[in-house]
């Protein structure tokens, strides 16, 4: 509860926390928004594919032409991750071989690291963690992000002695989104192709939320960083409400949906008729707790937690998160305390590739929110054993069989994968199972 106070210090003594950016598209621009108000903290170097467009965004959420001139831009992020004026490397770029090529140059460098970039954390983040506690640095999830808000409550939750019975997010979901392509995603946001373009919005990226596979890509996050099971075939994303999280995020023992005790688990604001949830939980994310004695279920009751009907489970909840509005904890947490804003550390769950539709040899594989693919969740053991292919690295692979539409795929359904970093640290990632 100190973040401020130590802030405060720095900026006296003329010492400022020193970022740099590495991709300044939606996370990363609002980030920078918040840069002007937060004094003490100062972003001295922004890599950008586009610098100019890294410029652009920095006028566009209200930077001012001094404050522009003063930090430098350039259009790779490997020699941000070795300047000198930076202390916490922030990768925002969304791509997992990028991510893991800046977080070793980061940690080789020794800095901080700050992982906007989950993709790259589910592929190869156990991996990447324990290099960075070998070489004394700090390598973190975003806060603002929901896998490090559901770590935070996870972490509060057991350190208060309750036992963690569920923990993960809300989203809109239907089976049938599964099959979404970029072609027709907008219209389950209620745009229209014209307005999502002027907004600057990324089909691909946007579908990689309808479709399942942020879902499953965060809540593997979660598992390997707060240790929490995961579904043996997936995440099944029921129906619930606020209200209602106690009821049916508890073990199937006690009359739950859940397969097992402390697990992962994404609750849609749609029922399966399509009709809207009752107080859905779209936008935040939440832990299912149990008492761990009468006395503290009698205190659940007692101070209006949402309990189920035995009165031992109860939820907690946030109902927003605000994303990069946020990140600045995890940058100042990182330099001014030396922890992590939720970390993986395990290697419980993984994200894999699954057909979308009936894929032939020769077709090339597009990734998160693509045309071919989408992203579930496992368990990691799962995983290896099956030689699943990482959704992280579907992307510009060509297949050498055929996949049926549903069908994981596996290592030996496409091309040999090129040797490159994000594959020597998987390989450590996968040795953690």
């Amino acid at each position: 509860m100190n973040l401020h106070t130590l802030l405060q210090a720095r900026a006296t003594e003329g010492r400022p926390v020193r970022a740099g950016l590495i991709g300044a598209g939606k996370f990363g621009s609002m980030f920078l928004s918040q840069i002007p108000s937060t004094p003490g903290l100062e972003v001295t170097l922004i890599a950008d594919l586009s610098p100019d467009r890294a410029k652009q965004a920095c006028r566009a959420v209200g930077w001012k032409e001094d404050r522009i001139t003063a930090t430098r831009f350039i259009d790779d992020g490997r020699p941000l991750c070795a300047s000198d004026d930076v202390d916490v490397v922030i990768d925002a770029t969304g791509s997992p071989a990028a991510g893991v090529v800046h977080a070793l140059a980061a940690i080789e460098n020794g800095k901080h690291v700050v992982m906007v970039n989950v993709e790259a954390d589910v592929l190869a983040g156990p991996a990447l963690s324990r290099r960075a506690r070998g070489a004394g640095v700090v390598y973190s999830m975003a806060y603002g992000d929901q896998p490090a808000l559901i770590a935070e409550m996870v972490d509060w939750a057991r350190a208060t002695g309750f036992r963690v019975q569920a923990a993960g997010k809300g989203t809109k979901y239907l089976p049938s989104y599964h099959q979404v392509t970029p072609d027709n995603v907008w219209t389950h946001y209620g745009l229209t192709p014209e307005a999502a373009k002027a907004a600057g919005m990324n089909s691909q990226m946007f579908n990689s939320f309808l479709d399942g596979t942020k879902s499953a890509i965060e809540m593997a996050a979660i598992a390997n960083a707060c240790e929490l099971a995961v579904p043996e075939d997936g995440l099944s994303f029921p129906p619930c409400g606020v209200d209602d999280l106690a009821h049916v995020l508890r073990p199937r023992s006690v009359g739950g949906r859940l397969e097992g005790e402390g697990m992962v688990e994404v609750v849609s604001s749609l029922e399966r008729d399509s009709r809207p949830v009752f107080r859905d939980l779209r936008w935040g994310v939440y832990v299912v707790l149990e008492a761990p004695n009468d006395y503290a279920a009698a205190c659940f009751r007692q101070y209006g937690l949402p309990v189920d009907a035995t009165g031992r489970y109860a939820a907690m909840y946030k109902p927003f998160h605000l994303i990069g509005l946020e990140l600045g904890i995890s940058v100042l947490s990182a330099a001014l305390r030396g922890e992590p804003t939720g970390q993986s550390r395990v290697f419980r769950g993984d994200a894999v590739a699954v057909a979308k539709r009936d894929l032939r040899p020769g077709d090339r594989l597009d990734g998160e929110g693509g045309y071919t693919v989408w992203g579930k969740l496992v368990p990691a053991g799962r995983s290896v054993t099956a030689r699943a292919l990482p959704i992280g690295l579907a992307h510009g692979i060509d297949l050498v069989r055929p996949v049926a539409a549903g069908s994981i795929l596996t290592l030996d359904d496409i091309g040999p994968l090129p040797e490159t970093p994000a594959l020597r640290l998987r390989r450590e990632t996968e040795a953690m199972a």
